[in-house]
């Protein structure tokens, strides 16, 4: 069992930018692939953004390249979203996962005002 545990959102104004912060407990964290997802209102959950487990390889979606870069410590079992000009199409709770074993963070909800 892997709990994920999410920080870091807000409520900003478009172009600002956000850290989010997800913390795993565990000691096989460094094994995991780790994405960032999010959930708008009245939408699926979509990718974002996922990091291999050495933090070398990682994969955006087109909507967060360019301005969403994931990294990961495995020293402190986290993962980070730096997100930077954000815009009001970013509004969404925003998850972390580990994807293989799957496992989901309560989400942490980012709004941004126009």
């Amino acid at each position: 069992q892997v709990q994920l545990v999410e920080s870091g959102g807000g409520l900003v104004q478009a172009g600002d930018s956000l850290r989010l912060s997800c913390i795993a407990s565990g000691r096989a964290f460094s094994t995991y692939v780790m994405g960032w997802f999010r959930q708008a209102p009245g939408k699926e959950r979509e990718f974002v953004a996922r990091i291999n487990t050495n933090g070398l390889v990682t994969a955006y979606a087109d909507s967060a390249k360019g301005r969403f870069t994931i990294s990961r410590d495995n020293a402190k079992n986290t993962i980070y979203l730096q997100m930077n000009s954000l815009k009001p199409e970013d509004t969404a709770v925003y998850y972390c996962a580990s994807l293989g074993p799957l496992y989901w963070g309560q989400g942490t909800h980012v709004t941004v005002s126009s």
